[in-house]
């Protein structure tokens, strides 16, 4: 059986790529979105470049399970603002990711999910709140002296986040477009144009 965090860890593993050494980012050599200084401090001891190059698809599952799912406690909101919350808090960290949810959520920004954090997650609606989340992630994006560099990419990742934490719509049904009333515009002139 899928669970939330596989179809998130699917998600992640998409945009977080391979390994990389880019010289712009200031994270050094990652793998699967696995940093080196991630990596030393989950094995409590230095790691190399090739330490990061060999990690397993099971070690970073641990890794992201315990490191950044747990810490977020995304299992216990919707399952949209969990998806949302996870991807942040790969790409920005978890203290962050956590303050923009709080930001979006009105509560106090201290990076810590706690009762009044999961309070007012769970009361609020969730494609708002996940709408909100993603403008304060882009505007951080935005900011970055690598926005040049990574920006694209960051933005397409986004987007697609975005658009897997909406709900989707129950299946079988859409609202009809609403009816364009023509009735106040001018009558089209011999030109062809509209005046």
């Amino acid at each position: 059986m899928t669970t939330p965090f596989d179809t998130a860890l699917e998600h992640i593993l998409q945009y977080e790529g391979g390994f990389v050494d880019h010289p712009s980012d200031p994270g050094g050599a990652t793998n699967m979105g696995i940093t080196i200084g991630t990596l030393a401090e989950w094995r409590g001891t230095p790691v190399t470049k090739e330490d990061v190059r060999n990690l397993t698809l099971q070690e970073v599952a641990q890794i992201y399970k315990h490191r950044y799912w747990n810490i977020c406690r995304c299992g216990e909101m919707p399952a949209g603002v969990a998806f949302m919350l996870f991807d942040a808090a790969v790409n920005h960290g978890p203290h962050r990711a956590a303050r923009f949810l709080q930001q979006a959520a009105g509560v106090t920004d201290d990076g810590i999910i706690g009762p009044q954090t999961l309070g007012a997650v769970n009361a609020a609606e969730t494609e708002n709140l996940v709408e909100e989340y993603a403008a304060r992630r882009m505007h951080f994006y935005g900011r970055l002296s690598t926005f040049q560099v990574f920006g694209l990419g960051w933005s397409r990742r986004l987007m697609s986040a975005y658009a897997l934490s909406i709900p989707a719509p129950v299946a079988g049904y859409s609202d009809p477009p609403p009816v364009f009333d023509t009735s106040d515009l001018p009558e089209p002139q011999n030109t062809g144009a509209w005046v």
